[in-house]
């Protein structure tokens, strides 16, 4: 008997979404179908498929033990966050002498549907690092008499989502920082920054606006910049890797001695990026807007604000909130946050109305009550208004200045006449 030869063995997923790429959060059900393609019958002892997901951390590190013996340390740590295995076809028995419970496949193309769910865990988001990767994927295993194991295996996409529609991460992030230049027993004047952003909470795509303020008192031309950055941080061992990875960047104006530059909103893009991984014990994903002033011959005075990126962007009601909020303080001058020490009481009521119109609504007064009286009765119906104007809206600015002063003429003249 001549066994067919299998042409195609592949995996592929019933994707969720309308992008037809499968990507998956925690609680989900994954699934998809194994298929094989023969040409001619085989005989197949069983199909298997192995679903996994884990996050793997390696590096190696050189030391020296003496002055010619040197070795190699290697560093590894792993987590994993869910291990399914299932049985598609025939049996897990590994006894090649056996030819009982075997299946044979017919000539043509097949398709075996498997499915799972992933655990209601965190599961972090899915990552490719240089010391370290956070990976899922489902791998097939044909198993057939005297002939060696065939695998495919095909990797999917993990998103723990991070909604910024929270208070934390709707919370502005701002900060001042000072520094003076020395040079043996000279020192100029200093150099400030302060700055501030509106939440902490972003999603790729979005713009940050940069509100911040630049003074130079020294005697250097510096340059104010901002930039956005990205930090991956491994653990193993109780060693630690950081590789750090600009994302973004923006240039200000240079400023020379004594001059100030004001940012009001500066706008600076996120690119497509990875959402921040903040929920694996081995690999972190950290992002941190840096604003800093450059200063030539000398360490940049810098300033850092944390960055979250998500997944889930804000919501139309918190983005009306945060931009009402964010006008409100924006247009205050914030980076002088003091208050004064006793605040002025607002005017009196007779400070404002003159004496003129308070007679006006008395007059105004009386008709009405005289209309009231008229009115009484079943055949009449009206609507009730207010008898009394309210205050007026509080000014520091007088609301009728010509009639005070026309007031004031005419006293004049008739006390001369």
């Amino acid at each position: 008997m001549v066994l067919g030869k299998v042409r195609s063995f592949t995996i592929s997923y019933d994707c969720p979404n309308e992008n037809n790429i499968p990507v998956y959060a925690s609680g989900d059900s994954v699934s998809g179908r194994v298929t094989i393609e023969v040409t001619g019958e085989i005989r197949v002892r069983s199909l298997t498929i192995h679903g996994r997901g884990q996050a793997k951390v390696r590096w190696t590190e050189s030391r020296n033990a003496g002055s010619n013996t040197a070795y190699t340390q290697n560093y590894t740590e792993e987590v994993e966050y869910f291990n399914h295995k299932d049985l598609l076809i025939g049996h897990e028995r590994d006894d090649d002498d056996c030819e009982e419970d075997l299946t044979t496949i017919p000539s043509g193309r097949h398709e075996y549907p498997f499915s799972f769910e992933l655990p209601q865990i965190p599961l972090a988001t899915s990552f490719e690092g240089k010391y370290g990767s956070v990976r899922y994927w489902v791998k097939a295993e044909l198993h057939r008499p005297w002939m060696l194991v065939m695998k495919v295996k095909k990797e999917f996409t993990v998103f723990e989502h991070i909604d910024i529609n929270t208070p934390l991460l709707l919370s502005p992030q701002a900060g001042t920082k000072e520094k003076t230049l020395c040079c043996w027993f000279c020192s100029s004047g200093p150099i400030s920054l302060s700055a501030k952003i509106e939440r902490k909470g972003y999603t790729p795509g979005e713009s940050i606006h940069i509100f911040a303020e630049i003074e130079n008192c020294s005697s250097r031309m510096v340059v104010p910049k901002a930039a956005i950055y990205q930090t991956q941080t491994f653990y193993a061992k109780g060693k630690m890797k950081e590789v750090k990875h600009l994302v973004a960047n923006l240039r200000g104006e240079s400023l020379s001695s004594g001059k100030t530059e004001s940012w009001n909103g500066k706008l600076l893009k996120i690119p497509p990026v990875s959402p921040s991984i903040v929920d694996c014990s081995i690999i972190h994903v950290e992002y941190s807007l840096t604003v800093y002033v450059d200063i030539p011959g000398a360490m940049n005075l810098t300033l850092n604000l944390p960055l979250v990126i998500g997944t889930i962007p804000l919501h139309p009601f918190g983005s009306r909130t945060s931009s009402v909020s964010s006008q409100c303080s924006m247009n205050l001058n914030w980076l002088s946050l003091a208050l004064p020490e006793r605040p002025e009481a607002p005017p009196s009521y007779a400070e404002i109305v003159s004496e003129q119109q308070r007679r006006n609504n008395l007059a105004t007064t009386a008709v009405r009550d005289e209309l009231e009286r008229v009115f009484e009765g079943p055949l009449f119906a009206y609507i009730q208004e207010f008898r009394y104007q309210p205050p007026p809206v509080y000014s520091e600015i007088d609301p009728n200045p010509d009639q005070s002063n026309q007031n004031r003429e005419t006293n004049v003249c008739c006390s001369t006449r």
